[in-house]
């Protein structure tokens, strides 16, 4: 499960997280001031070095694993993570999730959720996918619901943000007898057919 494997497809490149992608990130970081926005948790262009070392330091102690989403050519566009690894219970959660705003609706997330599913479900034998968002994030909910994964609940005053305010989380997941149904779904989306 702590493994980071480089995970391709035609619209997308998720290649593990390294310093080599903090001008990129950065870049898409600025791009729209994304990290400007309140319902999520962005890095600023100027803390992105940070934030990736505070992030590989994660991954060196086996809570995270976390990738740069990138678009073919290499070019990072944005993050994200495998989170809450539950190895005994075959469960993580895909979160930490951010692109910058100039691919957003195009091909690039669903591509990587395809492949980050294919992987939980296929290779590391999930059971079950989480996937956690703001409650005022109405587009990544929206994003999420598109996805197909069900709402599990809130979790009302879950998490106290930098400003001193209350996170309600909004729980969504994907089980593994929908899986299939999700991965049509997906590629459908994608004008692929899955050889099915």
């Amino acid at each position: 499960m702590l493994e980071v494997p480089l995970l391709v497809a035609a619209e997308v490149r998720l290649e593990p997280l390294d310093r080599r992608h903090v001008p990129d990130l950065a870049a898409a970081s600025a791009d729209g001031d994304v990290w400007r926005k309140w319902t999520t948790s962005v890095p600023s262009p100027d803390r992105m070095a940070d934030d990736v070392e505070r992030t590989l330091s994660a991954q060196a102690a086996g809570t995270v694993v976390p990738w740069a989403t990138c678009l073919p050519d290499g070019r990072a566009v944005g993050r994200t993570t495998y989170l809450n690894l539950d190895e005994a219970n075959r469960r993580l959660e895909i979160g930490s999730t951010w692109l910058a705003p100039s691919v957003q609706g195009t091909a690039v997330n669903s591509a990587a959720k395809l492949l980050q599913l294919t992987r939980a479900f296929d290779d590391l034998g999930c059971i079950a996918v989480e996937f956690r968002t703001h409650w005022h994030n109405r587009q990544s909910r929206a994003a999420i619901e598109r996805l197909g994964a069900k709402q599990d609940g809130v979790l009302r005053n879950h998490r106290i943000l930098p400003d001193g305010s209350y996170r309600d989380t909004v729980v969504y997941s994907v089980v593994a007898s929908e899986w299939p149904a999700v991965r049509r779904g997906l590629e459908a989306r994608l004008g692929r057919d899955g050889g099915r």
